[in-house]
């Protein structure tokens, strides 16, 4: 399954998220929880669910009369996925801009802290003075704004 091109919406994050902190869960506990969070209702829970198993991203087994739903992909795979797509959707220019202020408004540990300061220090002596824009010729707006 090549689930790099998935697309995933906010409702299916939160179907997921259920099923990643679980390991694994019957329909039954997926819609509970879902409904003590969100009030949605049954119907629309099982359309999400069914969504993701036709995706690729849950596999479904009975037992007995309970649906049991497994994620086929990591949550930490489906993180790096997501956000490699949506960094590719950017502007090259956008995207230390963006990083800086992810890391601004993100709560991260000392640790995490020291390993973005290492990945940082490795990719300093190689860096580029400034990042080509890799946007349409004279098309962005971004790069028009950083001329002047």
């Amino acid at each position: 399954m090549d689930v790099s091109d998935i697309n995933i919406s906010p409702a299916e994050w939160e179907v997921m998220r259920i099923v990643w902190t679980l390991g694994s869960a019957g329909s039954t506990e997926i819609i509970h929880i879902l409904q003590q969070q969100k009030q949605w209702s049954e119907s629309t829970i099982k359309t999400l669910l069914r969504r993701q198993v036709q995706k690729g991203l849950l596999t479904t087994t009975r037992q007995g009369r309970r649906f049991i739903y497994t994620a086929t992909i990591a949550e930490k795979k489906m993180l790096e996925l997501a956000a490699a797509n949506f960094f590719n959707n950017l502007c090259d220019m956008q995207k230390g801009h963006l990083l800086i202020e992810l890391a601004q408004q993100s709560p991260l540990s000392k640790t995490d802290i020291q390993q973005l300061i290492a990945v940082l220090q490795q990719k300093l002596p190689n860096a580029p003075d400034k990042v080509a824009c890799n946007c349409l010729p004279q098309q962005c707006q971004y790069c028009a704004q950083e001329e002047h």
